[in-house]
């Protein structure tokens, strides 16, 4: 970030991996504080002339900032950040905002986020149904692989508090298909099936990960 400055752009995007880390390290302040700091620097205006991947990359920030929000149970936070994030998405065209940082921005972009922020609110159903809801549109497709794969592995949470182990390995051998590393390196894959395989009785896809990932 200290070598970006002067550059909005090069800066939020250390922004966006900042967030990640500290909400990794469960640093929801800090991780929302980062975003924040980044996205007036970038401007929420749409307008035509404006950069295509400057909307994008606004809307990503404010969307770690809204799940930062609701990792440290601030659901008023996450609320109006989300809501912002999903008018500045409204304006533009997922299909035009996957730039060569692979950042994917879009309507089917928040409502995953949404997803997570239900679940980590404590409403597992509601996470689960905007989940279906938002994977069943053609844009989750057009999301990067890895996006797609770290949802997957993230919703399992919701998947296993509802007591539907089965729909988490699902998610599980659907993320591995997507984006192999994601599961076989991320350590909240290897909980959730860990979770699945104590379950009992799972599907032979499932199986064949725990093999490949070393769990037995």
């Amino acid at each position: 970030m200290s070598a970006a400055t002067g550059d909005p752009r090069r800066a939020g995007l250390a922004a966006v991996s900042l967030a990640q880390a500290l909400r990794a390290l469960r640093r929801g302040r800090l991780a929302m504080t980062a975003a924040l700091d980044a996205v007036p620097h970038l401007g929420l205006a749409a307008s035509p002339d404006s950069l295509p991947e400057e909307p994008a990359l606004t809307g990503t920030l404010l969307v770690e900032a809204a799940l930062a929000a609701a990792a440290c149970g601030d659901a008023a936070a996450a609320g109006d950040l989300t809501e912002r994030a999903a008018r500045l998405a409204t304006a533009h065209d997922e299909r035009h905002h996957r730039d060569h940082d692979g950042i994917g921005f879009g309507p089917t972009t928040v409502e995953l986020a949404r997803a997570l922020i239900a679940m980590r609110l404590g409403d597992h159903s509601q996470a689960v149904a905007i989940h279906q809801r938002a994977t069943s549109d053609d844009a989750w497709h057009l999301l990067p692989a890895e996006h797609r794969a770290a949802h997957l592995i993230d919703i399992t949470r919701a998947h296993l508090d509802l007591g539907d182990p089965h729909a988490a390995g699902r998610a599980l051998a659907a993320a591995d298909a997507i984006a192999p590393a994601e599961t076989r390196i991320r350590p909240a894959a290897r909980t959730a099936l860990t979770a699945v395989l104590r379950a009992g009785f799972p599907a032979a896809d499932v199986t064949r990960l725990a093999a490949t990932v070393g769990l037995t």
